[in-house]
Formats: structure tokens, sequence, C-alpha cells
């Protein structure tokens, strides 16, 4: 596994991509811009890169020949993925507390980049792999519905997150105005938002080893 894992990391992953949350994240700097979509360039750029990375290098029979379990290759890919994803999230939270720093008193239109609205990014990235994850094992070939699908359903989240908060004063003043320093309720909002990310990952997870074990390698 751990083999497996370490060639999954350095063949499966261009070093670019590791380097992608930090230009991203930079994003966060932007005085009150749509901070959602810092966390989307890692569903929009990452994933479909990586995985017709895969495809054109044939990596399913590569992986198919080694002496290694459909299982394990299934919980290999996702903690690389899970990996990246938590290095967008974690870079974006420095910059977004850098730019909270620069600009105390920035009136908000769009998310404040409080452990809330991290909370939030949490539950959009969790709906980003039940959806992904279940969908591309289905062939372990092609991503380019499961990536459409996932996108969208991330996107729908996020839309409808940032309308409601904009729409129902009660959100906004808990995520942009005075409810925005209560730390304790935030600090809620984003354990929530991890364990629905990790409760949804894991569901995937067994989704995805399902559907993997009907897969031939062609």
């Amino acid at each position: 596994m751990y083999n497996l894992l370490i060639k999954e990391l350095r063949l499966g992953v261009h070093p670019f991509f590791y380097l992608m949350p930090f230009l991203t994240g930079a994003l966060m700097l932007i005085p009150g811009w749509l901070y959602f979509l810092v966390i989307l360039y890692f569903c929009f750029l990452t994933i479909p890169n990586m995985f017709a990375g895969y495809k054109t290098q044939n990596d399913l029979i590569f992986s198919s020949m080694l002496p290694v379990t459909k299982k394990d290759i299934v919980k290999a890919r996702i903690y690389v993925i899970v990996l990246l994803e938590l290095l967008h999230l974690v870079v974006a939270m420095i910059y977004g507390a850098i730019s909270v720093r620069f600009f105390p008193e920035l009136v908000y239109y769009f998310f404040k980049p409080t452990f809330g609205f991290w909370g939030l990014c949490f539950v959009m990235i969790a709906i980003f792999n039940l959806i992904f994850i279940s969908m591309y094992y289905k062939t372990a070939y092609k991503y380019g519905a499961a990536t459409f699908a996932s996108i969208a359903g991330a996107m729908l989240f996020a839309t409808g997150a940032e309308w409601l908060s904009i729409e129902n004063a009660a959100i906004y003043e808990f995520f942009k105005g005075a409810g925005s320093d209560q730390l304790a309720n935030h600090l809620f909002v984003f354990m929530a938002g991890i364990v629905i990310f990790a409760l949804f990952t894991i569901i995937a997870y067994y989704i995805a080893i399902k559907r993997f074990q009907k897969v031939e390698a062609q």
C-alpha cells in the first residue's frame, strides 16, 4: 500500500499540481472576492488534468499488473485526491487569514473567509467527492461525465449558499455581519463541515470499491 501511494504521488500527480494551491490560494488576497472559486479551481483544473494524465498513461492497465488489490488501488487514489484537497484548503485558509488582517474594515457582499465559510467549503468538496469518485469508478477510465456532474453539484451548492447569504438577513449577519466574530459558532460549522467531508468521502470510497471490482482492465 505504501509503495502504491508513493507511485501515485510521484508518477500520477504532476509536480505543478503541488504548486497550484499556492497560486490559486493567493486569490484570497483579492478583497471581497467570490472565495468559493478559490477552492473550485481544484475541481476545474487539477482533477480533470490529473485524470486525463491517468488515461493517457494507461494507468488502469499498469496498476492492474501490480501485485496489489483493487481495494488498495482505489484507496491510494482517494488518499491522493484528499491530500490535494486539504492542501488547497489549508493554503487558502492561510491566505484568507492574511486577507482579513489586511482589510479589517471591509464590508463583504460575498462570504467573508471565516471558519464558518471554510466549513461550507468542506461540504462543497464533500459533494464533489461523492459524485466524482463514485461515478468515475464505474469504468475507472472515463472521467468526463464524472467531472462535469461533480463540478455541477459543487457549483450548485456554492451558488445556493451565496444566494442564501445575500437574501437571508440572519445568514448574512452570521457570516458577514456582527456574527462573523462569534468564533465558537463558526468553529461548530467548521467542524460539522469536516465531519460531512469525511463521511461523504468514505461513502464514495465504498461505492468506488464495489464498482471497481466489476471493472476489467482492457
